[in-house]
């Protein structure tokens, strides 16, 4: 349906040829969109394809550079996010915006427009929360929450505006199966009700069992309108990226080397009131071995990550052995110039800084010997400027990274073509070892699956690598190992072959603490 037919047949949404610029480059190209009452409709495309845009710019967050946008078949010019919500335009962000020390009707009164008491916000959160199955307590600390909460929390503060139209952006990356079921059945009600759904994501099971339709972006354009029950996950990724999505080949466990990575009895208490202690954890990986570490969010997984990269040093040297070398007590960069590489699960601040360049985030993440490529002199070092960017224009070649320049800001990067730039970067080295946190979060199919190819690679070439990952069907793709946190301890690793997507759901309930690995492998 064009979106001229969706104005005569009464279309909630419609946009026509919306089109946004930055500089030369359109990241938006004429975009038609429309959207009925009652529907629940995707937003499909690789990273860069334009979807942040086109919805910030429904949102009110960007001004289009052309075209118009229509809200009940008038033509209307959305300048803020306030007149988008007196529209009837709700928005939850991919990156949740909440401020932890204060409490959840706290943070849901900062987004309102009119200055309405506490005490009535705590309580209608409270009734709105209970009436679409998003339990909340208004009087909780968002410090407090898991990350599941918190976007409850997101939901309940756009649904108390009464929107119309609700766009969600990868709403289900940071939940797991049984809070997204409650989504799910969120999203049901809401459409019950007449109300309209965007629903952006990468899952494309999810798309087929939620939305009634779907509009493909390729490219700053769309290059597909369907109804995506009718589809597979292969037609859709396909329509998305222009080709068939590579599958990953499967990593042998074969004969793995000598340990590279040994952690032994690892407990760390918590840094902050609200962070998860480790609890007793250990673990090996060999050379050839790729240790998938599975878990609900917020069970330590963070902690673990922090400890492993040397982030935050623990108090015991042995506690923590990468290549035979006693590295507890020692930073990141001394765990670097042993052979180690990281790949945070925070791409903005944490893997990158993103208001500079990408070359000279590269020289930021390379150890003190790596740097010898880059640097020149003497005691006042020069950067090789030609050196770097040789390195981060091949960087970008072998992991598919689209830029609007030759070396552009970090920040002005999608996520997703980011993840692929920091995965690349340490991949660049040929690390021994490598711990990477969440590898293809909010990462397109065909992004995720270069990523997880370019680990089980590494691993085959006699690398020991560590995913930590919440996506259960990443860690059954790439793994030799499984093991499950929860609640800070590690449960002995299993050969992927042995577990099944219900043994992990009880390893993550914490069975592991009080059964045997034999009880845990043959549990039903």
């Amino acid at each position: 349906m064009s979106s001229l037919n969706a104005l005569s047949s009464g279309a909630l949404l419609s946009v026509q040829k919306l089109t946004k610029f930055f500089g030369s480059f359109a990241a938006c190209n004429e975009i038609d969109l429309d959207i009925a009452p009652g529907e629940i409709h995707a937003l499909l495309g690789e990273n860069g394809a334009g979807k942040s845009t086109l919805v910030k710019m429904l949102f009110g967050v960007l001004e289009p550079t052309g075209g118009q946008i229509f809200w009940s078949g008038k033509s209307v010019a959305i300048d803020s996010p306030g007149e988008a919500r007196k529209l009837g335009i709700g928005m939850v962000f991919q990156h949740f915006s909440l401020f932890e020390a204060l409490t959840v009707a706290e943070n849901i009164a900062l987004s309102l427009d009119d200055r309405i008491p506490i005490g009535r916000i705590a309580e209608e959160a409270r009734a709105l929360s209970r009436a679409y199955g998003l339990p909340l307590d208004p009087h909780a600390h968002v410090a407090d929450l898991s990350v599941g909460e918190r976007q409850r929390i997101e939901i309940v503060r756009a649904l108390l505006q009464n929107p119309k139209l609700i766009i969600l952006d990868e709403p289900t990356s940071v939940l797991t199966p049984q809070e997204a079921d409650k989504l799910f059945e969120t999203l049901f009600k809401l459409k019950a009700e007449g109300r309209s759904v965007l629903y952006i994501s990468h899952r494309l099971e999810e798309v087929q069992r939620l939305c009634d339709r779907a509009t493909v972006l390729r490219h700053g354009r769309v290059t597909g309108i369907c109804d995506p029950k009718r589809e597979t996950p292969g037609s859709l990724a396909r329509m998305m990226v222009g080709s068939d999505v590579a599958s990953v080949t499967h990593p042998d466990r074969g004969n793995p080397g000598d340990v590279q990575l040994a952690v032994t009895g690892l407990s760390v208490a918590p840094r902050t009131p609200f962070a998860m202690p480790l609890k007793d954890v250990s673990l090996a990986v060999r050379s050839g071995e790729i240790l998938a570490i599975a878990g609900v969010a917020g069970n330590g997984q963070g902690e673990l990550f922090d400890a492993l990269s040397g982030e935050y040093p623990v108090a015991s040297a042995d506690a923590i052995v990468i290549r035979r070398q006693p590295v507890g007590t020692k930073g990141i960069a001394a765990r670097r110039l042993l052979g180690a590489g990281f790949v945070p699960e925070e791409r903005h601040g944490h893997a990158a800084v993103p208001t500079m360049r990408l070359s000279d985030n590269l020289v930021l993440a390379r150890s003190q010997s790596d740097r010898k490529t880059f640097l020149a002199g003497g005691f006042l070092k020069v950067i090789r400027r030609g050196a770097v960017k040789n390195a981060a224009r091949r960087i970008s070649e072998v992991m598919d990274v689209r830029k609007s320049g030759e070396d552009p800001p970090a920040g002005s990067l999608s996520g997703g073509n980011l993840q692929k730039f920091i995965v690349g970067r340490e991949l660049d080295r040929q690390p021994a070892v490598l711990v990477v946190n969440q590898p293809t979060w909010g990462v397109d199919a065909g992004a995720a699956s270069r990523i997880r190819q370019a680990l089980v690679d590494l691993a085959r070439a006699g690398s020991a690598v560590i995913v930590i990952s919440q996506d259960l069907d990443e860690i059954f793709e790439v793994a030799t190992e499984i093991a499950v946190i929860s609640e800070g301890r590690l449960s002995p690793p299993f050969p992927a072959g042995e577990l099944t997507r219900e043994k992990i759901g009880l390893l993550m309930g914490g069975l592991h603490q009080s059964g045997s690995g034999a009880e845990i492998a043959h549990a039903h």
